[in-house]
Parts: C-alpha cells; sequence; structure tokens
C-alpha cells in the first residue's frame, strides 16, 4: 500500500511561520500563567483576609431581593437607553422637573427616562391590540393616541407634584420668613435662623433649608447655595427673597431690617392672591350653576305643570 507523502519543502512559508509561532508560545504561555498564580493566591489571601469564610457571589446575589437583581437593573438599562436617544436639551428640563417636584433623590433621570419607555412602550401594545381587535380606523386612532399619552401621563403626574409642592411652599414661606425674622433679631446669625427654622417646620420648604445648609456646610458658597434653592423651588416670592438677602449682603443693609421688610412684603401678596382668588370664585361658579343647578331647579319647578299640561291635552 503506497504511502503518501508530502516534501517539507512544498509547505508553504506561512504553515512554517504559524508553526514557529506556536512552538514559541507555548512555553512563554506556561511562565505567564506559572508566574501569576502566586500573585492571584496572595491577592486572594488580602481579599479574604477578616472575612469568615470564602465569598460565594451567587450566593450573595440570591440573597438580594428580586427588586435588587431584577428591576433595578432592568430599569438602568432602559433609562440608559433612553438617555441615549433623548436631547440633552430634553434631558435637563426633566432634570428640573424633578428638581420641582422634589424627586432629585428617590428617582433620578434615568428611572424617569425608563418610566416613560414602559408606558410609551405599554401604551403601543395596547394600540396594537386594538387595530388588531376593532379595525383599521379605531385602531390607528388608537395606535397614534395611546403610545403618546404614555410617554406624557408621566411628565403630567410630575407637573401635578411639583405644584403641589410649590403650593405648600408658597403657603409655609411667611410664617417661616416671621421664625427666621425673630431668630436673627434675637441675636442668631442668618444661616442658624434658617437651621432653626429648618429643624422646627415640616414639608418641602423645611427640606429645602436643611439641604441649603448642607450646601453651605461643605464648602458651597452661600450666593450658590440659595441659588440652587431658587431652582429647586422655583416659587416667585422666594426668589424674591433670595436677592433681597443677597442684595443685603453685598451692600451691608442689616438682615434682620430686609428680613422683616421682605416677610412683609410676602404677607402682602399673599393676601392680595387670596383676594384675587375670591374675586374669580364667581366666575367659576357661573359654569356649574347654569350646566347643573338650574336645570334640576327647572325639572323640579316646571316638571309637575309640564305633566298636568300633557294629562289635559290628552284628555
Amino acid at each position: 500500500m503506497p504511502v503518501l507523502s508530502m516534501p517539507l519543502l512544498d509547505v508553504p512559508l506561512y504553515v512554517w511561520a504559524c508553526a514557529v509561532s506556536l512552538v514559541v508560545s507555548i512555553p512563554v504561555l506556561w511562565r505567564a500563567v506559572a508566574a501569576a498564580e502566586p500573585i492571584g493566591r496572595l491577592v486572594k489571601e488580602n481579599l479574604d483576609r477578616g472575612q469568615p469564610g470564602p465569598a460565594d457571589i451567587r450566593e450573595a446575589r440570591l440573597k438580594q431581593s428580586a427588586r435588587d437583581r431584577l428591576v433595578a437593573p432592568a430599569f438602568g438599562a432602559l433609562g440608559r437607553l433612553g438617555r441615549r436617544f433623548t436631547p440633552a436639551s430634553v434631558v435637563a428640563t426633566l432634570e428640573q422637573r424633578l428638581a420641582l417636584a422634589g424627586m432629585t433623590g428617590r428617582w433620578p433621570v434615568e428611572r424617569m427616562l425608563a418610566m416613560k419607555v414602559i408606558a410609551a412602550t405599554a401604551g403601543f401594545l395596547l394600540g396594537l391590540a386594538t387595530l388588531v381587535s376593532k379595525g383599521s380606523g379605531l385602531g390607528l386612532l388608537a395606535m397614534a393616541v395611546f403610545p403618546t399619552s404614555g410617554y406624557v401621563i408621566p411628565d403630567v403626574l410630575m407637573n401635578q407634584r411639583a405644584r403641589a409642592r410649590q403650593a405648600l411652599i408658597v403657603r409655609k414661606l411667611p410664617d417661616t420668613l416671621d421664625e427666621i425674622t425673630i431668630s436673627v433679631e434675637a441675636g442668631l446669625g442668618f444661616e442658624a435662623a434658617m437651621a432653626e427654622a429648618g429643624r422646627s417646620g415640616n414639608g418641602p420648604l423645611a427640606e429645602e433649608l436643611i439641604r441649603t445648609l448642607q450646601e453651605i456646610q461643605v464648602g458651597v458658597p452661600r450666593a450658590q447655595a440659595l441659588n440652587n434653592l431658587v431652582f429647586r423651588t422655583d416659587v416667585p416670592d422666594l426668589k424674591h427673597f433670595v436677592l433681597a438677602v443677597r442684595q443685603a449682603e453685598q451692600y451691608g443693609v442689616p438682615t434682620a431690617q430686609v428680613l422683616r421688610v421682605q416677610s412683609k412684603e410676602i404677607r402682602e401678596r399673599r393676601k392680595q392672591r387670596a383676594e384675587e382668588r375670591a374675586m374669580k370664585m364667581p366666575v367659576k361658579i357661573l359654569i356649574p350653576t347654569v350646566f347643573f343647578i338650574l336645570p334640576s331647579l327647572f325639572i323640579v319647578i316646571l316638571g309637575p305643570a309640564v305633566l298636568r299640561l300633557a294629562d289635559s291635552l290628552g284628555r
């Protein structure tokens, strides 16, 4: 039986190069692994030092709740995806709305974007189901309305929360300024008076005052901390108050005098807003009166007469 053989000289050059590279790489790889083994062992010993036993990553992950293992990573991925396709101006506006709603710490921008993506996806699926079941006309309308509504609903809820929070701040601001003014007139500094008002008060305004003091304590200048307070609240009365305090600090006006004037002006503006709302009430009552109360009165008053007239004509 003939033996097939191939002369060594007929082997291509690149085959020889690959073979030589393989032969040379084997001892180099062995040397690298042998040298890295003690280093890896030392690193493992240093990491395990002071621990009760070897740490099992899988066991540690399984001890976490389903929310931490599944929901949080999924929300993070969706938030990063939404932020990648969202313009920077929209993200900045969303950050400001979150700050106004007081949700910056609990709801970062990525989580809100993830919620918007999930709501839009749910709206798309609902519109698709409507299109399949109801036909082309109503289904196409649902395909256009439901995803858009799902994307906008988180913004609407967030804006409602922001307006309610701003209303609470406006309601608490005069009393808080009175407390700060009394504390300053009693001999406390401005920051100490803010701290006292924040500790004794409750609600979003007290929380914002405490956060402003924390920023000042970590090294943020007072003017910048007050500007951040205005950015997180967007209340005109509080904005005027911060501007007056900054000007008093700049020109050397006594702080207690400025606080007294600002407190009086804010109370006057609150009184004017209450009078304005009272003057608008008759106009607002007119619509339910015309469409709901008057028809009921007509039915009660004219109903028996109409029934009697119909009975007489029927006879």
